[in-house]
């Protein structure tokens, strides 16, 4: 068992370093990432991590429309 602990604490150390890498929230905006794309991102957190996730959500949601807010109108990129 506490090989099992051992491998957790080093695979979260090792994510949480990937994740806290990546400038990305506000780069996803940066690099023309939609609404309907980021939307179908948070979906997928949601599926992930449940329903604990929505107050987080909520607070992405909440800075994205600051950004739009920020830069004028969006305009969604055609795919």
């Amino acid at each position: 068992m506490k090989d099992q602990i051992e491998e957790f604490r080093a695979y979260r150390a090792k994510m949480n370093e990937r994740i806290l890498a990546a400038d990305n929230l506000e780069k996803c905006y940066e690099q023309g990432v939609t609404t309907p794309e980021l939307f179908e991102v948070f979906a997928v957190a949601d599926v992930v991590g449940g329903t604990i996730v929505i107050p987080h959500l909520r607070r992405a949601v909440e800075y994205w429309e600051l950004l739009q807010a920020q830069t004028g109108p969006e305009v969604e990129n055609e795919k």
